[in-house]
């Protein structure tokens, strides 16, 4: 007879859901107004020309045009040239 009942998983042991974060639209893609660019938590990316920040540091397209990333004051940019 075992001398221990039978064990189970940790009631903590759980994985949280992914949030799908990154980069939607790279480099010399041609996006559309809304579009989102980059998903991301914090700003990693700064909005640049054609580009707006949502609340959720989301960047999306404010233009139509071709997704453009590069380096201004030393951040990462992200812009778009309609």
């Amino acid at each position: 007879m075992a001398h221990k009942k039978a064990g189970s998983t940790a009631k903590t042991n759980r994985d949280s859901i992914s949030k799908r974060l990154g980069i939607k639209h790279y480099g010399g893609e041609i996006v559309t107004v809304g579009n989102i660019i980059v998903r991301q938590k914090g700003n990693h990316f700064y909005p640049g020309s054609g580009t707006r920040q949502g609340n959720d540091y989301t960047i999306y397209a404010a233009v139509a045009g071709q997704v453009k990333f590069g380096k201004s004051r030393g951040r990462s940019v992200v812009s778009v040239n309609g």
